[in-house]
C-alpha cells in the first residue's frame, strides 16, 4: 500500500510545485510540509483534507486506500 508520503510527493511534482508552495497553500511551514514527504512525521487528519482539496484527489486516495482519482477535467486516473 503506497504511502500518504508517497502520494503527495507524487502529486507535488506532477503540478510542478516547490514544497514551501505546498505548505504555504494548506497553511503549515515548509519544514512541517518536508517532513510529511520524508515520512517521519505523519499529517492530521486536517491537513489530509487540506492536501486532498488542494491536489483534488481524496482523502482515501492520499492514505493509499484508493488508487483512482480525478484529474482537473474529471477524467478517471488509476
Amino acid at each position: 500500500m503506497p504511502k500518504i508520503a508517497d502520494r503527495i510527493k507524487e502529486l507535488r511534482k506532477s503540478k510542478g510545485l516547490s514544497q514551501r508552495e505546498v505548505g504555504e497553500a494548506i497553511g503549515i511551514t515548509e519544514r512541517s510540509y518536508r517532513r510529511y514527504e520524508a515520512g517521519d512525521m505523519d499529517p492530521s487528519a486536517t491537513n489530509i483534507v487540506n492536501l486532498a482539496d488542494f491536489f483534488g484527489v481524496s482523502a482515501d486516495y492520499l492514505l493509499g486506500r484508493t488508487n483512482h482519482w480525478q484529474d482537473d477535467s474529471g477524467n478517471i486516473k488509476v
